[in-house]
């Protein structure tokens, strides 16, 4: 079937797609920053509402789930991952604020789905532990990033920090899978 002018052989019109400069939609465009926005949006939310649980809870002490692989303990981390840094929560605050601007600028480039999805985890996990930093202080990101799940023989990590690790490792799959 051939265009004619925005009918179709039946003679009914159709509406034409919205196309940006380089022939991709701009509305195909729209929804895949707002598909990351939402996964961002969620992560944050989960994240912030169990580091709450897990400060009410865990006060008293740690939770064994699995005995010498997985437990339940409170930690408050001035760090980096793996507490290093410690202390060094300013700059690692002012680089994750590069890094959320980073990936607000890599939005407008996430042609698929995929990256769409990765880029919003990142980001949701990135802003998670922001928040930390900006209001479990006393001073301007001098907060420590609350961590509780612990694995004994590796480190003490939260939800923010698995969608960050599942984030990239999201973005590199979609790499691969571009080649």
């Amino acid at each position: 079937m051939r265009d004619n002018g925005g009918a179709d052989s039946g003679g009914e019109a159709r509406s034409p797609s919205i196309r940006n400069d380089d022939g991709g939609s701009s509305v195909a465009a729209l929804n895949l920053r707002l598909l990351a926005v939402l996964v961002a949006a969620l992560v944050v939310g989960i994240d912030q509402a169990i580091k709450a649980w897990a400060v009410e809870v865990l006060a008293d002490g740690p939770i064994v789930i699995i005995d010498g692989w997985l437990n339940l303990r409170l930690v408050f981390n001035t760090g980096a991952s793996f507490s290093l840094f410690a202390k060094g929560g300013a700059v690692i605050g002012v680089l994750v604020i590069a890094v959320v601007i980073m990936i607000f600028f890599a939005l407008r480039e996430a042609g698929r789905r995929l990256d769409a999805i990765a880029l919003g985890l990142v980001l949701g996990g990135a802003v998670g532990n922001l928040l930390d930093r900006l209001f479990r202080g006393d001073s301007f990101l001098d907060g420590a990033v609350v961590d509780f799940i612990n694995v004994p023989f590796f480190a003490t990590f939260n939800v923010a920090d698995i969608a960050i690790n599942v984030g990239v490792a999201l973005l590199l799959l979609a790499a691969f899978l571009r080649r």
